[in-house]
């Protein structure tokens, strides 16, 4: 059962945003150290270093904003897949959805009501 989860689109594609987000995870995380490594070494050297080390950190906050794009695509795309299967079920199943809706509504009246 596992095995037929893992090879549909939707894990294919959640698969592909974790990987994405571990990515921007360790771009970010790299991009703190050399901020932090390249401003003490830029203190104590004086400014000779500092257009080096401005030009090599803004090249990792590219990389960085390049790799938060790639994760905002992906995570709309899992939103859009999600709403079309969301769509597709309630097309198939009408009176279900209704019903499910119905009882949502009436669970948050209750938890609405007892506050």
């Amino acid at each position: 059962m596992d095995q037929t989860h893992q090879n549909t689109p939707d894990a294919k594609l959640r698969n592909q945003s974790d990987a994405d987000r571990e990515q921007l995870l360790g771009h970010l995380r790299n991009a703190v150290s050399d901020a932090e490594q390249w401003l003490s070494s830029a203190a104590k050297d004086g400014t000779a270093d500092v257009e080096q080390a401005k030009s090599q950190f803004q090249e990792t906050l590219r990389t960085a904003k390049s790799d938060i794009l790639k994760l905002e695509d992906s995570m709309l795309a899992r939103g859009k897949m999600a709403a079309q299967a969301t769509n597709v079920y309630v097309q198939g199943h009408p009176w279900t959805a209704v019903g499910m809706g119905a009882a949502i509504g009436v669970a948050f009246g209750l938890l609405l009501a007892r506050k």
